[in-house]
C-alpha cells in the first residue's frame, strides 16, 4: 500500500501535468539550435556566432524552472553560473582553441564538492551549510576545461547508503526525483538527478558517482548514456564517499560522444587519490574521443550472458528487442559468443559475496575522514549524522525510512578478520569469475540488459557503459550494458558508440503519468 507521503507526491504530479498539459517539452526559447543539441553542435553554434554560453545557460535555467517542480532533478542552481558563462563568452573573443566543454553547462551530483556558493550535502540536511576545503578534483578539471558549473543534482540520500527503505532518488533535501518518461516509474539511484536532468535536457551533461549500479541503473531507466569508469580512472577526492575500493565518478550524456567528451576532461592522476596514480596507465595519450568509431563493433568478441540476464517473461517485448540487437551487433561485425556463464554468479549477486560487509566498514572509515577535513560542518562523524537524523526525524522522515544502513556501519570496528575475509572472497570471485571467463573466450566485452551486471563490475572495479536499448509498452526505458575488465574503456567506447549509431534508439521524454 502506498504511504500518505507517496500518495501526496502522486497527486502533486498529476496536478502539475493537468495544469501544464502539452507544455512540458515546448518550454525552451528558440536559439537556432535543435531541441536536444549535442556538445559538438553547441560548439559549432558558438563558432558560427549563432549562440553564446550566456544564451545557452539561460535556456537551461528556463527548462529547470519549468520542469524541476515536476522532476525534482536539480537540488540547487549555481548563483555564479551566469558569471562563468559570461567569462566563457569573453574568452571566446580572444581565443580560437578550446576544450569541447568550454562554455558548456554541466550538473554535478550533490556528493561532489565545490568550493563556491553551492552546498555539498549528499542529499542530507546534516551537511547543509558545511564548507568544503576545496573543489573536488573532477570539478577542478571541469573548471580548467572552461565548463560552466550549472548546479547540483539530486540523488538517493547518502548515495543510497542510509537505509534500504529509502526509495531510489529520494533525499530529505531534494525530495523524490521522478523519471521523465513515466513519472511513476523508478528513476533508479543513487545518481538519479544527473540522469533525469540530462534526459529532460535540463543540462547538456552531468557527473554522477557509482559504488554499485549508481550510474548504470539511472542511465538505463532514464534513457541516457552513462559511463562507469574503472576505479581510479577518475579521482574521488572531494566526493562524499562510500568505499574508496569501489567508488568511481563518471559522466551522463544523451549520446555516447557527449559522455566521452566529459570523460576526457575528468580523468587523470590526482595526488590526493592514490588509486588514480596506478590507473593513469590506462588513459590514452590522445584521449577517448579517438575511439568514437562507426566501425567499432567490427571484430569485437562479445559475451552474451543469457542466464539469468536475458531471461524474460514469455512474449516479453524485451526478448524481441534484444534478439534484434544481437542481429545488429553481428551485422556490424561483432562476434557473439552466446550462452556464457560467470562462475559463482549467484554468490556475486547475493549478500554472501561479502560486499555488504566490506562496504559497511569502509563507509564509516571513509565518511569520518571526509567529514574531518571540512572547514565547517554541523556533523564531524557518522555518529553525529545518526544523532542529527534523530533530532530532525520529521524533516529526515526517519519514522518512514529509518537509517538502518548507517547504524550497521556505525557499529563496525574497522577492517578486521570478517572484513578481510569478505575482501578476499570478492577478489577471488572477480579473478575466477569475470576475469577467467573473459580471458578464456578472449572477450572484448560482456553484454547484459539494464543494470543486472553491476555487482560483478562493482566488486572488481571494472568499467561499464549503458546505452539506450528500448522502451517497454508503457513507455519505461531500458538500456543495454557493455562491461569489461579494468582499463578496457577504449574497447567499450568503440562498441557502445557503434551500437548507438547503428540503432539510434533514444527518444525525448514523454512525461507520462
Amino acid at each position: 500500500m502506498a504511504s500518505s507521503h507517496h500518495l501526496c507526491a502522486i497527486v502533486a504530479i498529476l496536478v502539475l501535468l493537468l495544469n501544464n498539459r502539452g507544455k512540458c517539452i515546448a518550454t525552451q526559447p528558440q536559439l537556432g539550435i535543435k531541441a536536444e543539441p549535442t556538445i559538438t553542435e553547441i560548439q559549432q553554434a558558438f563558432t558560427s556566432n549563432k549562440l553564446n554560453s550566456t544564451q545557452l545557460l539561460h535556456l537551461y535555467l528556463h527548462r529547470i524552472k519549468k520542469l524541476n517542480p515536476t522532476l525534482r532533478a536539480v537540488i540547487e542552481v549555481n548563483p555564479l553560473a551566469l558569471h562563468q558563462a559570461h567569462s566563457a563568452d569573453l574568452q571566446r573573443i580572444h581565443k580560437t582553441t578550446f576544450s569541447p566543454l568550454h562554455g558548456i553547462p554541466v550538473l554535478l551530483k550533490d556528493n561532489i564538492a565545490t568550493r563556491d556558493k553551492l552546498n555539498t550535502t549528499a542529499g542530507s540536511l546534516a551537511l547543509l551549510g558545511s564548507v568544503v576545503p576545496r573543489d573536488a578534483f573532477v570539478v577542478q578539471m571541469l573548471r580548467r576545461a572552461g565548463a560552466v558549473i550549472l548546479g547540483k543534482a539530486t540523488l538517493s540520500e547518502w548515495s543510497g547508503f542510509r537505509s534500504d527503505a529509502c526509495p531510489p532518488g529520494w533525499s530529505a533535501r531534494g525530495g523524490q526525483g521522478n523519471n521523465p518518461y513515466v513519472l511513476s516509474a523508478t528513476p533508479c539511484g543513487s545518481s538519479s538527478g544527473p540522469a533525469i536532468a540530462v534526459a529532460a535536457n535540463m543540462a547538456v551533461a552531468a557527473l554522477g558517482s557509482e559504488t554499485d549500479g549508481s550510474i548504470i541503473c539511472p542511465a538505463s531507466v532514464n534513457s541516457v548514456v552513462g559511463i562507469k569508469p574503472s576505479v581510479g580512472l577518475t579521482s574521488r577526492s572531494g566526493v562524499v564517499p562510500i568505499s574508496p575500493r569501489q567508488d568511481t565518478i563518471g559522466p551522463f550524456g544523451r549520446t555516447v560522444a557527449d559522455a566521452v567528451h566529459v570523460l576526457d576532461v575528468i580523468v587523470g592522476a590526482d595526488p590526493r587519490d592514490n588509486a588514480t596514480i596506478a590507473a593513469a596507465k590506462f588513459i590514452p595519450v590522445n584521449g577517448y574521443k579517438l575511439f568514437l568509431k562507426l566501425d567499432g563493433l567490427k571484430g569485437k568478441r562479445l559475451g552474451i550472458l543469457r542466464d539469468p540476464f536475458f531471461i524474460f517473461a514469455n512474449g516479453s517485448l524485451r526478448t524481441q528487442v534484444f534478439e534484434g540487437h544481437f542481429k545488429t551487433l553481428r551485422r556490424k561485425g561483432a562476434i557473439l559468443i552466446d550462452n556464457l556463464e560467470i562462475a559463482n554468479l549467484n554468490l556475486v549477486r547475493s549478500e554472501m559475496s561479502g560486499e555488504t560487509t566490506a562496504l559497511s566498514a569502509e563507509f564509516k572509515l571513509a565518511l569520518n575522514a571526509y567529514l574531518s577535513e571540512l572547514i565547517e560542518s554541523p556533523v564531524r562523524t557518522l555518529a553525529d549524522v545518526i544523532a542529527f537524523n534523530k533530532r530532525h526525524s520529521n524533516e529526515e522522515m526517519l519514522s518512514e525510512y529509518g537509517q538502518d544502513t548507517l547504524t550497521i556501519s556505525q557499529n563496525t570496528k574497522g577492517i578486521k578478520k570478517r572484513e578481510k575475509r569478505a575482501l578476499l572472497l570478492m577478489s577471488l570471485l572477480s579473478k575466477y569469475g569475470i576475469e577467467k571467463l573473459m580471458k578464456k573466450h578472449k572477450l572484448d566485452a560482456l553484454v547484459t540488459p539494464g543494470s543486472a551486471i553491476t555487482p560483478v563490475l562493482a566488486i572488481g572495479g571494472y568499467p561499464g557503459i549503458s546505452v539506450p536499448a528500448g522502451y517497454e509498452k508503457d513507455g519505461i526505458p531500458f538500456g543495454i550494458c557493455f562491461g569489461g575488465l579494468r582499463g578496457s574503456e577504449p574497447k567499450l567506447i568503440e562498441i557502445a558508440y557503434a551500437f548507438e549509431q547503428a540503432t539510434k534508439i533514444r527518444r525525448p521524454p514523454s512525461f507520462l503519468p
